[in-house]
């Protein structure tokens, strides 16, 4: 069986993340989303609130499992018998990056980094550019699922 990761921060998930995520589905056995518990980051939702819209989210993907991590991704990949990191790229300043945490992910644990390329509709996107746009009562209806902009709205309208 093939297991592979999908980390990050999510916070909070996009449409960007999510199709990156059904496509390493249809490639792989198992993909687990990994949500990075950071305390010393500043996050709009918590890693369980990211955890809990993750698993609803990727409810029809029947080879996705969602959970939660800090410290090295590698630590991770080793204590669930991972054999590789999938990650989105959507332009040429995310490679330079994420080849050097491939390249250091390898040498530390010989974990191996797959790339995919974004799909041309999100390449622009970001969770940071969706809660900066949504905090200033932007529409960002199709770059993130309904259930995100439902919580994305009460949290800023509540915040």
């Amino acid at each position: 069986m093939i297991r592979v990761v999908c980390p990050g921060s999510f916070d909070p998930v996009t449409n960007g993340h999510l199709d990156i995520i059904s496509r390493a589905a249809k490639l792989h056995d198992e993909v687990v989303v990994a949500v990075l518990r950071n305390p010393s980051k500043s996050s709009l939702f918590t890693a369980d609130e990211r955890v809990e819209i993750l698993a609803e989210v990727t409810k029809g993907i029947s080879n996705v499992k969602v959970a939660k991590f800090d410290g090295l991704i590698v630590d991770f990949c080793r204590a669930n018998d991972i054999s590789a990191i999938v990650k989105g790229l959507r332009a040429v300043s995310d490679f330079d990056y994420e080849m050097q945490m491939a390249q250091m992910n390898y040498n530390q644990a010989g974990v191996e980094t797959l790339f995919m390329t974004t799909n041309p509709l999100y390449a622009f996107l970001s969770s940071s550019l969706v809660k900066e746009f949504a905090r200033f009562g932007g529409d960002v209806a199709g770059l993130a699922p309904d259930p995100v902009l439902r919580r994305l709205t009460e949290r800023l309208v509540a915040g």
